[in-house]
């Protein structure tokens, strides 16, 4: 699990639960592969908050390579995006908010991104 500030972690999908704390909120597009709907224990759905199907069809050609890019370009996108403003609203009476995705290399993914996007936001 990784921790941005007090406030906002984030963490896979897969793994122990007992690890987030707070207010639980699924980041991605799509829904992670082989996990129930009911057996994922959260809070909201913010598929609108992930970055568009371009961007992260571009980033992913040449993650290492774009990574620089690819976050200037999802802050943009977040910029633009009346539903991330609404999340981040939302998110600022929480004492603390656990992201949640299915990548893999969660620390270059989009939800660092994010997390920082949503505290600037605050």
């Amino acid at each position: 699990m990784a921790e941005l500030s007090s406030k906002w972690t984030f963490r896979r999908t897969y793994g122990e639960e007992s690890e987030t704390k707070g207010t639980r909120v699924l980041v991605d597009r799509m829904w992670p592969r082989g996990i129930k709907k009911e057996d994922l224990n959260i809070d909201e759905w913010a598929k609108d908050a992930a970055p568009s199907s371009q961007l992260r069809s571009w980033f992913h050609d040449d993650r290492e390579g774009r990574w620089q890019e690819f976050q200037s370009r999802y802050r943009a996108e977040l910029d633009e995006n009346s539903e991330a403003a609404a999340l981040a609203e939302r998110l600022s009476h929480s004492a603390h908010v656990t992201l949640l995705t299915a990548a893999k290399d969660v620390e270059h993914s989009h939800v660092p991104v994010l997390a920082q996007w949503l505290q600037d936001s605050a």
